[in-house]
């Protein structure tokens, strides 16, 4: 089995795809064209949306986000977090956690999307060895 996306439920698809696009530098893999679904290429795991509108056609209640009372994360690692957090407000995030060297080595910062989606942007970590 492989992990193969995360989709987010928003408000617009291709407003959310281009936030990402500005904000994080991702490049969109493609949107519907019912404008009801999308995704970003990040690598071998997408980074998908469906908009809430077409979740609740499909019988389901998605639930907004909460910045404030998250029950997730994504993290997005950068070589230069300030850089990183100075274009994500930019594209029009809103600053939750500036900048800062945390004990374990890592510099990380929070923003929220605007679907209120926590974002992290964050320094590589060396991580323990698994043996």
């Amino acid at each position: 089995m492989i992990f193969r996306y995360t989709i987010l439920y928003v408000a617009e698809v291709a407003t959310t795809l281009d936030f990402y696009e500005r904000a994080f530098g991702l490049r969109r893999n493609f949107l519907h064209e019912s404008g009801d679904y999308g995704e970003l290429d990040t690598g071998t795991t997408r980074l998908a949306f469906s908009s809430r509108k077409l979740m609740t056609e499909l019988g389901k209640s998605p639930g907004s986000a909460d910045p404030g009372a998250p029950v997730f994360e994504l993290a997005f690692e950068t070589e230069d977090v300030p850089a990183a957090l100075s274009r994500a407000i930019s594209a029009g995030a809103v600053l939750v956690q500036d900048a800062r060297e945390e004990p374990w080595g890592q510099t990380t910062s929070y923003v929220s999307d605007p679907d209120g989606y926590l974002v992290e942007l964050c320094s590589s970590v060396q991580l323990p060895s698994a043996g």
